[in-house]
């Protein structure tokens, strides 16, 4: 079968672990370069390791994406090494603080805030200066939640960057039409991650008992509806958001 983006190049965000991880392996075995945001140095052997044997190449950055300046070299680097070529960018690393309202401290609501919107923001700027330069356009992926777009008891500032997000998703699809660039996102609800179990034994299996198919999602799964978002099989989809959340909401 044809690898759905082969030859293409892309800029992933958060590749540590979890979703991150999974849409780097992912996009390297369709054929693609990735260049793969990490926030830790220590991450980069891992990411080559499990993608050595695969028909596309992965680049660690090691950077914080709330540096709008290491966000800048990233770009320089990519715009040097791919001749300027840009097609896909998936604004995936997230920062999450549960509590009720009165419990959420300043530097959470901060952390929060410059991780889950200011960053994607300065991301999507960033690329642009490639992404609107190429004949066919590209594809901008976001990773929203479910709790952005339902809400949540005890995650409503989690909730609100994530709304926003979705938001953002709206607006940048209208904005970047004329450019042929698509701009959707995915919506995962309760995915099998490290961010997931923060959460107390009793809600964990209160949230998994809500789920229609009463299991959680795996990363990879959410990485494959990212994976055609980003390829041309969505070429005619844009301003979307997907929920990837296993019947939770229907």
């Amino acid at each position: 079968m044809e690898k759905l983006i082969k030859d293409k190049v892309a800029l992933v965000t958060g590749c540590d672990q979890g979703i991150g991880l999974q849409i780097c392996r992912l996009f390297v075995e369709q054929g693609a370069t990735v260049y793969a945001n990490i926030l830790r140095a220590e991450s980069a052997n891992h990411l080559k390791e499990i993608c050595e044997r695969l028909s596309g190449r992965v680049v660690p950055m090691a950077f914080d994406i709330t540096d709008k300046s290491r966000i800048m070299d990233c770009i320089r680097q990519i715009k040097r090494e791919q001749s300027g070529k840009l097609d896909i960018l998936v604004n995936n690393a997230g920062a999450k603080t549960d509590g009720v309202i009165e419990m959420i401290n300043d530097d959470s609501i901060e952390k929060m805030f410059a991780v889950n919107v200011t960053a994607a923001i300065h991301m999507t700027q960033a690329a642009l200066r490639l992404m609107k330069k190429n004949p066919e356009g590209g594809s901008i992926v976001n990773v929203s939640s479910i709790v952005g777009l339902r809400g949540n008891a005890g995650q409503s500032v989690y909730g609100a960057t994530k709304g926003a997000v979705a938001s953002l998703t709206k607006s940048w699809a209208k904005e970047f039409a004329p450019q042929k660039i698509r701009v959707n996102a995915v919506a995962p609800g309760s995915i099998d991650t490290a961010m997931f179990y923060e959460m107390s034994p009793d809600r964990i299996q209160e949230s998994i008992r809500a789920i229609g198919l009463k299991r959680l999602g795996k990363p990879e799964e959410v990485a494959k509806v990212i994976l055609f978002l980003a390829s041309g099989m969505s070429s005619y989809i844009t301003g979307e958001i997907v929920g990837v959340d296993g019947g939770l909401f229907m």
